[in-house]
């Protein structure tokens, strides 16, 4: 059991960053940067939209409700039942958050996209809708190298590892340290 701490400790050694331009940037650059662009889009009054898929859904709502509540950045997940099975039902799985993102972002916004696999057909096309209506992007993601997610954002934080538990706790702690020092460099 020891082994998996060891291997989690690992992991967390080999993240990597990168950034619109597809090139590799320190971890720390990336983390700084990810921290003024949500404290730029927050002064500037706008956004935060967070989505992924189970696990990190649960990352996705908790950050969400961790932006808004420790300082008061306006921050949305899309994970009301209700509404995710209207959608999903309606227009298709791979469309939930395509449609929420599309009706409730705006110029300015940053969304905030996890996928373990970086694969997901909703998470890929929710960042297309984000960018087309001029949203800042933020990915994580894991698996493999080249999936389609790690080069779509402003900064992309990738976690060399195919098992979900290491991908999802590295990620939650990305997003833990990115919200702590935003919340830090906000109300301090």
């Amino acid at each position: 059991m020891v082994k998996y701490f060891e291997e989690l400790a690992r992991l967390f050694g080999r993240i990597e960053a990168t950034d619109f331009r597809r090139r590799n940037i320190e971890l720390g650059g990336a983390l700084n940067g990810s921290v003024n662009l949500i404290k730029k889009t927050a002064f500037r009054g706008r956004k935060l939209l967070i989505i992924g898929n189970g696990g990190s859904a649960s990352i996705a709502s908790h950050l969400a409700i961790d932006f808004w509540t420790n300082s008061g950045i306006k921050a949305l997940s899309f994970y009301d039942g209700a509404q995710l099975t209207r959608l999903g039902n309606d227009l298709g799985f791979e469309r939930v958050f395509e449609a929420p993102v599309k009706a409730f972002s705006e110029p300015g916004d940053l969304l905030i996209a996890i996928s373990s696999s970086g694969r997901s057909e909703n998470i890929l096309r929710g960042v297309r809708a984000a960018r087309l209506r001029k949203c800042v992007v933020i990915t994580l993601s894991g698996f493999r190298k080249d999936n389609p997610l790690r080069k779509t954002g402003d900064f992309n934080f990738y976690v060399p590892s195919g098992a979900y538990g290491f991908v999802e706790t590295i990620h939650a702690a990305i997003c833990h340290l990115i919200a702590d020092h935003t919340c830090k460099k906000r109300n301090g």
